[in-house]
């Protein structure tokens, strides 16, 4: 049991709490720092979850991202690409709906693509949520180096 952030071995408490709160092994000090980003921002753990999940993968995610407009869940810079996890999707109406597509229209016009991915997938097919971003992210890499 080590710490996903820094390697540290965990002792077993730092391993319950970090799990039980977020499904991801933390030791203290980077649990305490997911704590305040999920005060401040509120951070869907299934996004805490995804970013270790991506970053094992071997790709750099960054949590809570300033695209110059909000806060976005996850960002990967490298190829422009935003990730919301949507918690509320089952309850959306269509203003709700009509403002994430004027979202989605900012984030193009300033190069970069936004994807929503329901909590429950993340929750319940994480590993297959990381195939599929990695598939979306090399065909972005591809479509950047037609482009440049």
């Amino acid at each position: 049991m080590k710490c996903l952030e820094c390697n540290n071995k965990l002792t077993h408490a730092e391993h319950t709490k970090s799990m039980e709160n977020y499904g991801v092994e933390l030791c203290n000090r980077h649990r305490l720092r997911i704590d305040q980003l999920v005060l401040t921002k509120s951070t869907p753990k299934e996004a805490i979850q995804l970013y270790y999940a991506l970053k094992e993968a071997g790709i750099a995610a960054m949590l809570e991202w300033w695209d110059g407009k909000k806060s976005v869940d996850l960002a990967i810079n490298r190829v422009k690409l935003n990730i919301e996890i949507d918690t509320n999707y089952n309850t959306i109406t269509h203003e709700q709906a009509i403002l994430d597509l004027e979202e989605a229209m900012h984030s193009f016009k300033s190069g970069f693509t936004t994807i929503r991915i329901p909590h429950v997938v993340v929750k319940y097919y994480l590993k297959d949520t990381v195939k599929n971003i990695q598939g979306i992210v090399e065909g972005l890499k591809v479509n950047i180096k037609v482009i440049t």
